[in-house]
């Protein structure tokens, strides 16, 4: 009607919105501050610089700043292989003496790496009380039980493989694959080595062999080969490095000198050839080691007194004596100033399952039995004969192995299966707190509850204590900033001094 007043309604079609009312508006303005301020903290965090080492080609191995004042100068891991079995060593729980034959409560029905699992059993060996920190550990290893004040344990580590090879590859280089720098190697890379006279990283193998995943625990990976650690023990030297007999020591020291002089003329006819600066520096550590290597690994030098301290004069158990001298060489590399150190206890399995590592899975008690002796006296010695001489101040002692062992015993078997939800690795020395625990699993010992951590944490730990920052410590490969701990890695903390 001409006279009415018409009223204008909004269509209903679906591509008309709506006005913004003002709690929409006030809605969406907080959430997009919240945005904001989101997106400057990933950008502040991803835009961390990537730490690269001056490295001069032609001396790969000279010493380097880190990122931040380091609490350590050095590193020694002990590497246990075969998956030592922390319910038998360092990983105390009462609950499981009195389950003892029980079931595994909410898992009656668990299969597991190599199959279905049988009842809960309490380890063969008694726990007993150590030090004023009165940590239980095990009558396994009653000697490193007398070291409990100076250790640090962390009994919630955690895994992403039940299997050896890719475990030790996890443990070693932070990836459960192959081809991934170790973290001997990420260590030398960012900070050379005081000793221009040996490798940066030595890596010590077991009297029976290499580790499962052989060279990859301290191969180079991506990074520069020259970072890759050398591997000798005390009873096997390092290969071709002997001059052959029927050159005389002056001869050889002339051809040496010789080259010398040819190589550095080149080298200022070409002075960008990097590639070749560092190929020369390799052939002259290589002939500097011929001096060198041969004097840090005479054990016959050290005192009778000290051999027997090691147990290295044991002539009952030879496995044992020969291991012993892997740890007096260990501590002489450390005292030279090598900075990456790497000594393996067990081997690839040869002769059988749990013959020559801690592989348990049939027989333990009789398994063990053998394996408990070899390291205990050895690695309580080398504890304390670092802590006598001073090296512990400047050094992170860390053991460690490539997961755990189920607090059941396999259906049909007398022995533990794989498990890498809860198992333990300790560390002492420089910068670390003494008599500690950290973290715990479950009352069974089964799985981490408590302060959970994970293999790229024991890794970002281990490189804070050295000054460097796992996150900034990268290198360019494939398109990719790769770094140790991929893009996890938190430092623990609790463990620090």
């Amino acid at each position: 009607m001409l006279g009415s007043r018409s009223v204008l309604k909004p269509e209903s079609s679906s591509h008309m919105q709506p006005l913004l009312g003002r709690r929409q508006f006030l809605i969406n303005s907080g959430m997009g501050l919240g945005g904001i301020a989101l997106g400057q903290l990933l950008g502040a965090k991803a835009a961390k610089t990537p730490f690269r080492p001056d490295i001069v080609p032609a001396r790969p191995y000279a010493a380097r700043h880190a990122h931040n004042q380091p609490k350590a100068q050095q590193v020694l891991v002990i590497f246990c292989s075969g998956a030592c079995s922390q319910i038998d060593t360092f990983d105390y729980k009462p609950e499981l003496i009195r389950r003892h034959g029980q079931p595994l409560p909410g898992a009656e029905s668990l299969v597991t790496f190599q199959g279905k699992q049988g009842s809960l059993n309490q380890s063969p060996w008694k726990f007993r009380q150590y030090g004023q920190s009165g940590k239980y550990i095990s009558d396994l290893v009653p000697q490193i039980g007398q070291m409990a004040d100076e250790l640090c344990f962390i009994h919630s580590l955690t895994g992403k493989t039940n299997t050896h090879g890719p475990g030790e590859n996890h443990m070693c280089t932070g990836y459960t694959l192959e081809g991934f720098p170790s973290i001997g190697a990420w260590t030398s890379y960012a900070l050379g080595s005081e000793n221009d006279n040996l490798p940066a990283y030595v890596a010590i193998p077991d009297p029976r062999g290499t580790p499962q995943s052989s060279v990859n625990c301290w191969g180079a990976g991506f990074l520069p080969a020259a970072f890759q650690g050398t591997a000798f023990n005390a009873a096997k030297p390092i290969n071709n490095l002997a001059r052959p007999k029927n050159i005389s020591p002056s001869t050889d020291e002339a051809t040496r000198g010789f080259l010398q002089r040819m190589n550095q003329r080149h080298l200022q006819r070409y002075p960008g050839e990097s590639e070749l600066a560092a190929r020369i520096a390799s052939h002259e550590l290589a002939a500097r080691m011929q001096l060198s290597v041969p004097e840090v690994s005479d054990i016959s030098s050290e005192p009778s007194h000290v051999l027997r301290a090691y147990g290295a004069d044991d002539s009952r158990n030879q496995l044992k004596a020969t291991f012993a001298r892997n740890c007096i060489l260990a501590r002489r590399l450390v005292e030279q100033g090598v900075r990456f150190v790497q000594l393996f206890n067990g081997a690839y399995q040869t002769g059988g399952e749990g013959v020559s590592n801690w592989d348990g899975h049939k027989v333990l008690k009789e398994q063990y039995s053998k394996h408990g002796p070899v390291l205990d006296q050895p690695v309580a010695a080398l504890l304390a004969d670092m802590k006598q001489r001073g090296l512990l101040e400047q050094t992170i002692v860390v053991w460690c192995t490539e997961f755990g062992r189920m607090p059941t015993f396999q259906a049909g078997a007398s022995g533990r299966d794989h498990n890498p939800d809860g198992f333990t690795a300790w560390m002492a020395g420089a910068g670390v707190r003494r008599g500690h625990t950290h973290g715990a699993t479950d009352d069974f010992s089964y799985k981490a509850v408590e302060d959970v951590a994970s293999v790229h944490d024991f890794h970002a730990t281990i490189l804070h204590l050295l000054g460097l920052e796992h996150e900034r410590l990268t290198f360019y490969h494939n398109g990719l900033e790769r770094r140790l701990t991929d893009v996890e890695g938190n430092i623990m903390q609790e463990v620090l001094a």
